[in-house]
C-alpha cells in the first residue's frame, strides 16, 4: 500500500450545473480531512476548488492553496486555508502542485481541469514520475474523455496500453482504493521544469 500524504485536486472554478458535482467534490475533501490527507489544489474560493477546500477545514484537515498572482482576484484566493501560496504564473502554479503531491484527483472542470490532466497523465507516460491519478467519473461526466482516448488509440496515436496511466472510477471510496495502490512504473527522472 501507498502512504499518500497529500492529494492534488484538480476541479472546476465553477460548480457545474449538477449538484452531484459539488456533492463529490465535499464528500472527497470529508473522506480526505478523515483519513489525514493533505489537499492540495489552485487556491479558490469559488466553485468546485471552493467546495472541496471547505469541506477539508471544516472536517480538521489541511489544505495548500496554490494560485498565481493574476488570479488571485478572478478566482478570488481561499483566505479561509491552512496555506494559500501566491506565485508568479501558471507554471509555477503547476510545478509547485505537482511537488507537494502523493498522487493525482480528478473532479468535474473546465479546460483549466483538462489541460493539468492531460499534463500530469503525459508526464507519467514519459516516465517522469510514478504518482497515482485516479479521475473521479459523476455521472458520466468523463465518458467523453474515454471516448475521446478510444479514438486517440484507435487511430493510431497513443499505444493500446496508454490506458494504464490514470484510472476512472465513478465513487469517492473506489478512488481512494487506487490511490493508495503501488505504482508499477518505471521512472526515468523528475520532472524539472514544465
Amino acid at each position: 500500500m501507498t502512504l499518500i500524504k497529500s492529494i492534488c485536486v484538480y476541479c472546476g472554478s465553477a460548480r457545474g450545473r449538477s449538484p452531484r458535482y459539488v456533492a463529490a467534490a465535499r464528500e472527497l475533501g470529508e473522506a480526505m480531512a478523515e483519513r489525514k490527507i493533505r489537499l492540495i489544489y489552485g487556491g479558490a474560493r469559488i466553485g468546485m476548488m471552493g467546495e472541496v477546500a471547505d469541506a477539508v477545514m471544516k472536517n480538521g484537515g489541511e489544505v495548500i492553496g496554490v494560485i498565481p498572482e493574476h488570479l488571485q482576484t478572478s478566482e478570488v484566493g481561499h483566505s479561509g486555508i491552512t496555506e494559500l501560496k501566491v506565485v508568479e504564473s501558471m507554471h509555477v502554479r503547476k510545478k509547485l502542485m505537482f511537488d507537494l503531491s502523493d498522487g493525482f484527483a480528478v473532479l468535474p472542470g473546465g479546460y483549466g481541469t483538462l489541460d493539468e490532466l492531460f499534463e500530469i497523465v503525459t508526464w507519467r507516460m514519459l516516465k517522469l514520475h510514478d504518482k497515482p491519478v485516479v479521475v473521479l467519473n459523476i455521472d458520466g461526466y468523463w465518458d467523453p474523455f474515454q471516448k475521446l482516448i478510444d479514438q486517440l488509440i484507435g487511430e493510431g496515436f497513443a499505444r493500446e496500453d496508454s490506458r494504464q496511466y490514470f484510472s476512472v472510477v465513478n465513487s469517492v471510496g473506489r478512488m481512494f482504493d487506487l490511490l493508495e495502490q503501488p505504482a508499477d512504473i518505471q521512472v526515468t527522472e523528475h520532472p524539472e521544469r514544465i
